[in-house]
């Protein structure tokens, strides 16, 4: 039953608000996590060849979405020039506000076909799968489960900031 002067959006755009929102908690998470660990942390500072990596926000990223390899797979696949650490990491942050928000559609679309919690715990393992495939194949990383602990922690924790933020709004607004 729907409250009285309560219009429900559709559902692309409560997908959308739905990401734009789980983005927002990563982006939260990160914050949180880096200003309770005071510099405390071994974080990402290398692909599997040893290339060096910078963190978005400091030396080292807590993991690898919070560093400038996201940007520089988005550099490698439209065939731009090899970006500055600076250039990657604006690419970086332009990938996770759209991709995020975009993303945030997959959770409507299973919604609409399945109840909770399995919605999540699918749309929760999509997302893992793509990080954990992505990174290694596209971006030269490591394969997650030779990060460092405590940016496997930080993925774990931000990846999931972000599934159940999503989900809830997209719940919240339906």
């Amino acid at each position: 039953m729907q409250a009285i002067g309560r219009r429900r959006l559709p559902w692309l755009s409560r997908g959308l608000v739905a990401g734009a929102g789980g983005t927002a908690a990563m982006a939260v998470w990160y914050h949180l996590e880096r200003a309770l660990r005071r510099g405390r942390y071994t974080g990402v500072t290398a692909l599997a060849d040893g290339t060096p990596v910078e963190g978005l926000w400091s030396h080292a990223g807590l993991d690898y979405d919070d560093s400038v390899v996201p940007g520089q797979i988005v550099a490698n696949i439209l065939n731009l020039p090899t970006p500055t650490p600076r250039e990657a990491g604006a690419i970086t942050l332009v990938l996770r506000w759209t991709y995020g928000s975009a993303f945030g559609i997959l959770h409507v679309l299973l919604r609409n076909r399945m109840r909770e919690p399995r919605a999540t715990l699918i749309f929760g393992g999509a997302l893992a799968t793509m990080t954990s495939v992505a990174f290694p194949l596209l971006g030269g990383t490591p394969p997650p489960w030779r990060w460092p602990l405590d940016a496997q922690a930080s993925s774990a924790g931000s990846h999931a900031a972000y599934i159940l933020t999503a989900s809830a709004l997209d719940n919240l607004l339906r």
